[in-house]
């Protein structure tokens, strides 16, 4: 499938022109502007790029630590259940863990129960 690097840098310029920043928390899921990404790195979907992560820590306004979520149900290290997001079975894909600007942040989804978010955090703290 050939990506179309060119319609997500438009995206990616509105998106780094936002001048909203939004108020987030660990543990929240939220919607974010992932984009389109060099060869197996997560892309986000629809004509937004985005897809569901989960905010692992937040380091200031503008930085924060996430996990991107996906529906896909393979059984490995790197797929960490985090439950029914949106009415579908998800996973936290922890090989996928990057630091990301808020900006590429969108509305709040659920904020995840501290137990299931403990074992997302050590599943993290195992892979690296």
């Amino acid at each position: 499938m050939q990506k179309d690097f060119d319609e997500w840098n438009k995206e990616k310029k509105v998106t780094n022109a936002r001048k909203d920043i939004l108020l987030y928390h660990e543990r929240d899921v939220r919607w974010c502007r992932l984009g389109i990404n060099v060869g197996f790195e997560q892309d986000g979907t629809g004509a937004d790029h985005s897809r569901p992560v989960l905010i692992l820590k937040a380091f200031s306004r503008f930085v924060c630590l996430v996990v991107p979520l996906t529906t896909s149900t393979k059984q490995n290290f790197y797929h960490t259940p985090v439950g029914i997001i949106g009415s579908r079975q998800a996973f936290a894909i922890i090989s996928q863990l990057r630091l990301i600007d808020t900006k590429r942040l969108d509305q709040k989804i659920v904020q995840l129960d501290k137990g299931t978010f403990d074992t997302v955090r050590k599943a993290v703290k195992e892979y690296l």
